[in-house]
């Protein structure tokens, strides 16, 4: 009898400990953002806009990277001038809050089309896509930290064809769950070894 009491309390405790691992588990699922769906079409302007640079002239590794950048740093609608030599591109940020964001901003791939494929969540940050024309035409700027998979982006803009795009990573990122998942891993394998322990007789 004594035995089977024994058995028991072990049995409830090792029950709560499980029990409160799951609910961690469920608060901290709650706390991240769900990922966006895999098929998402940009537009110039919409709420994913992180400014303007008009014109994108000059279009370099390092022209570029020095706009996103200067982006970065803008307020919340603010503006200001990037001169590269002899030209002078206004960069302008949107007004919409992305909260901190993770700079600077290393550029990570370039291509054409309007297909981007962006990977797996948290991949990339920034999605700068110049649209040419006379007098160097202008870019859009896009945040897509938290986007993943296959995205379009329009094939022009102000009437200006697109002649291609570029994405950015950061260091600093959203790192997706990293911290709180190893902290609740842990947890659990400690409760499990001392259930082990106490599930001895």
């Amino acid at each position: 009898m004594k035995t089977n009491g024994i058995l028991t309390g072990k049995f409830v405790l090792l029950l709560g400990i499980g029990c409160a691992v799951m609910v961690a588990s469920g608060t901290d699922a709650n706390a991240n953002p769900i990922p966006l769906p895999p098929s998402i079409n940009l537009a110039i302007g919409d709420q994913r806009e992180l400014g303007k640079v008009q014109p994108a002239t000059p279009e370099g590794d390092a022209a570029i990277t020095q706009y996103v950048n200067f982006m970065i740093g803008l307020s919340l609608g603010g503006s200001g001038h990037v001169i590269i030599g002899p030209h002078n591109a206004l960069v302008t940020r949107s007004m919409n809050n992305f909260g901190s964001l993770p700079g600077p901003a290393t550029l990570a791939l370039r291509g054409t089309g309007t297909t981007i494929n962006l990977g797996t969540q948290f991949t990339y940050n920034y999605l700068f896509a110049h649209y040419g024309g006379p007098g160097g035409g202008f870019a859009e700027v896009w945040y897509v930290g938290n986007l993943n998979g296959s995205i379009s982006i329009p094939a022009t803009g102000f009437g200006h064809g697109l002649s291609g795009w570029a994405l950015f990573t950061a260091p600093g990122g959203a790192v997706p769950d990293g911290g709180t998942t190893v902290m609740l891993l842990g947890a659990a394998l400690g409760a499990l070894g001392m259930a082990r322990r106490f599930l001895k007789i």
